[in-house]
This record gives C-alpha cells, structure tokens and sequence, in this order.
C-alpha cells in the first residue's frame, strides 16, 4: 500500500534524545518511509516542550534515521489532533494528497483517524505499538481518550 504523504503526529518532547511515544512514533514513520510507503512525511504538532516544538524534535529524529530533509513537511501550529488533521488538511488536499499514513500510538489510532477523515482525508493507521502498561495508568489513558472524543464529536457538530 502506498500513501501520498505519512503524517507523523506531535507528542510530548522531553528532551533529547527522544524517548517514550514520541521515540515510538518516529520509529514507526522512518520504517514506513523506509519501506516505501510515501514519498513524503507531515510531520504536525506546534506545542513547545521546554523551548522545543515537537514537529522541529520529530523532524530532526526523522532524519537522523535516514528520511531525507527535503521529504519532511513540518506543521507546526496544531495544539490537537482534531487541529493535527484541519493544518495538515491546508497543506495537503490543494494538491490532491487524500490518501494519508497516520502514524501515532496504537491507542490514539481511532480517534487520530476519525479527525483525519472528518477533514477530507482517506486515513489509515500506522499504530506505533505502545508497551503494557499497569491498570490504573490503563484506565487513566482510556479516561483522557474518551473525553477527548467527546471534545472533537462537540467539535464537529459545531457546538
């Protein structure tokens, strides 16, 4: 399967080098790329971690694993993935790119893809697997995930 563009979304940024998620995510996007998935990669998340932008961290561990420069396309405005999918939108569907990889955690995959589809994509997962974790912290991530869905559901109806 082969994608217009991969688009690699923001995460905490703590520090160099990466680790956790984000660690993950750009591993995830550079084997993609690597396997000739796309030619391009989004790489989309504005927020500041310690003076750092997370699309400027991903960007540079991309290409410490090989992606080319020049291959990269940096979104550095998006705060959420519901903003992820709206900014990436701008930079890509004016030129016909619909058919998207979007990597990001296993666990973010479905609410990831339902933003990126309500903005005019045709997405598919690229899930960059995430390690057990204990119950409580289990329960905690889906609390946050499903409370979020419920932000970009109120989103999308216009409230």
């Amino acid at each position: 399967m082969r994608f217009d563009a991969l688009v690699l979304l923001g995460c905490p940024v703590r520090g160099t080098p990466l680790s956790g998620a984000a660690l993950r995510r750009v591993e995830r996007a550079a084997s993609a790329y690597r396997d000739g998935l796309s030619p391009s990669v989004v790489v989309s998340g504005g927020r500041s971690w310690n003076g750092v932008v997370e699309a400027d961290a991903l960007a540079a561990a991309l290409a410490e694993r090989g992606v080319p420069r020049e291959a990269l396309l940096l979104e550095r405005e998006s705060r959420t993935t519901h903003e992820n999918a709206v900014k990436t939108a701008r930079l890509l569907l004016a030129h016909g790119k619909r058919h998207v990889g979007v990597v990001t955690c296993d666990w973010h995959l479905g609410r990831a893809l339902y933003c990126f589809h309500r903005a005019g994509f045709e997405p598919v997962g690229l899930g960059a697997v995430s390690p057990p974790i204990p119950p409580f912290r289990a329960l905690l991530r889906a609390l946050r995930e499903k409370s979020a869905w419920f932000y970009v559901r109120a989103v999308a109806r216009g409230w």
